[in-house]
C-alpha cells in the first residue's frame, strides 16, 4: 500500500484532533485535601543538573 502525501496529511490532522483529547489530567481531590504544589527542591535539582551537565560538557571540550 503506497501513502500518498494526502494520506499522510489526513492521518496528521486526525492525530492532532484526536491525541489532545486522550491526555486529559487526572481529576482533582475533594475539598477536604490540601493540594500542594511540588516545587522548592525539585527546581534546585533541575538546577543543579543543569549546572553539573554544563561542567561536565566544558571538561570535554578541553580534551
Amino acid at each position: 500500500m503506497k501513502l500518498n502525501i494526502s494520506t499522510i496529511q489526513v492521518l496528521l490532522l486526525l492525530a492532532m484532533f484526536l491525541v489532545p483529547s486522550l491526555l486529559h489530567a487526572q481529576p482533582g481531590f475533594g475539598d477536604d485535601v490540601d493540594d500542594v504544589p511540588i516545587d522548592g527542591g525539585l527546581s534546585l535539582l533541575i538546577a543543579a543538573g543543569v549546572g553539573y551537565g554544563a561542567k561536565r560538557m566544558k571538561e570535554r571540550r578541553k580534551k
